[in-house]
């Protein structure tokens, strides 16, 4: 027998708000008050909420805009927290707050934003410190010099010069906190987006070549130079470009989770990857990018950080992702690496299954006693999964080179 009103209602409310919150309201009717909750469960909650034309997110959106502009502030918190719940993302919740500051005040957003983040905290998603002092604040820029370079930097005006290359569909917000960590310890810090990633534009097909000489370009645009140049994965590879194309602007390298050229198996891979992303976007290989990312210990302990990087390998550009998976299939510095003299840091995860340890300890060999190799207990992600040992190991290294 098809259920009432009532009980469809009551799927979606559950649904919306958490069995626990639906559970407290309609189990403490009283006399008085069940027919208005009866009321509201088919009305609102089956005639409006289950209706097709939003999907759930958009819906959540606009309660939450709307009562926050009215000033019904329990009821906003009240679905901040089921939305966090379910999933909804940062990014999201900051977009829907800027928006109320537009239309509805800034006091209203600056509300929004105290709750949003007391229930952040509540949820076990934090949000690191980011002060906005003139030597850790963000400053974001574009190349003058083409294709347009997407680069924030951090930090003093003096000090040893580091710059951060992210890895392959993920952009420069992945090295938020070690930028910052480094910018508060004294060092100048610039961090880019890679063609096709992020803000950055993307010029055709590019060859790790154009990739290389667009690190060269963001160094001496940047002025700054020689400086530490650290790369994780696809941005190691860069970064082993620059220290042998242009020895002159690099100090010291740090090689993260990269490898000097895959093997066959694995590049055809890459090359079948890009297939698949041209034809069905980010989601049909996010999975398996996840997988190859994170170990499944880590995402099951930290569910908020495994949401994070997910959502941002998804709004990754596909032609962007798809042609940098086609330059990985075709790099291969093996016959350069004795030619890098200047200190290095080889960095693995005990766990990666895209650049293993073996490779890399050969990446160390190849450059010889200029580089040392330390293998830490993550993934292909040591920069979320071990932060605090990439970073202190990070820092130490800067010490020596200084």
């Amino acid at each position: 027998m098809r259920q009432d009103d009532f009980d469809r209602g009551l799927v979606q409310r559950r649904a919306v708000l958490g069995h626990e919150w639906v559970e407290r309201s309609t189990a403490n009717a009283t006399a008085f008050t069940a027919q208005w909750q009866d009321f509201i469960t088919r009305t609102a909650w089956h005639a409006v909420w289950g209706r097709e034309g939003l999907d759930t997110e958009t819906r959540r959106l606009l309660a939450m805009t709307s009562t926050l502009a009215l000033g019904r502030l329990e009821e906003f918190e009240m679905h901040v927290h089921a939305a966090l719940a379910a999933g909804m993302s940062e990014v999201a919740l900051q977009d829907m707050l800027q928006m109320v500051a537009l239309y509805a005040g800034v006091p209203a957003a600056n509300t929004g934003f105290r709750i949003t983040a007391a229930a952040l905290k509540a949820a076990g998603r934090p949000s690191p410190p980011a002060p906005l002092t003139p030597t850790v604040r963000e400053r974001s820029f574009h190349t003058f010099s083409q294709p347009q370079t997407h680069v924030v930097l951090q930090g003093p005006e003096s000090g040893t010069p580091v710059v951060l290359c992210h890895a392959l569909g993920l952009d420069l917000s992945m090295w938020s906190q070690v930028a910052g960590r480094l910018a508060a310890r004294g060092h100048p810090v610039l961090r880019y987006d890679l063609q096709g990633h992020g803000e950055s534009e993307l010029a055709g097909s590019p060859s790790i070549d154009d990739l290389v000489e667009d690190a060269a370009r963001v160094v001496q645009e940047w002025n700054r130079g020689p400086v530490v140049f650290v790369g994780l994965s696809l941005g190691g590879m860069v970064a082993q470009g620059l220290a042998i194309r242009h020895p002159r602007l690099v100090r010291a390298l740090v090689l993260s989770n990269t490898v000097a050229t895959y093997p066959p198996q694995a590049r055809e891979g890459f090359l079948a990857r890009a297939g698949q992303v041209r034809e069905g976007g980010m989601a049909a290989i996010i999975d398996a990018a996840m997988q190859r990312y994170l170990s499944t210990q880590f995402q099951s302990q930290e569910p908020a950080a495994t949401l994070q990087l997910r959502e941002l390998l998804l709004r990754c550009s596909p032609a962007g992702y798809s042609a940098c998976c086609e330059t990985l299939a075709g790099v291969d510095w093996t016959d350069g690496l004795s030619t890098i003299r200047v200190p290095t840091w080889v960095v693995s995860g005990a766990s990666d299954l895209a650049a293993p340890p073996a490779l890399q300890q050969a990446l160390a060999q190849g450059i010889g006693p200029s580089a040392r190799h330390t293998v830490l207990a993550s993934a292909h992600l040591p920069t979320l999964e071990a932060s605090e040992a990439f970073s202190a190991g990070l820092e130490a290294f800067l010490a020596e080179c200084v």
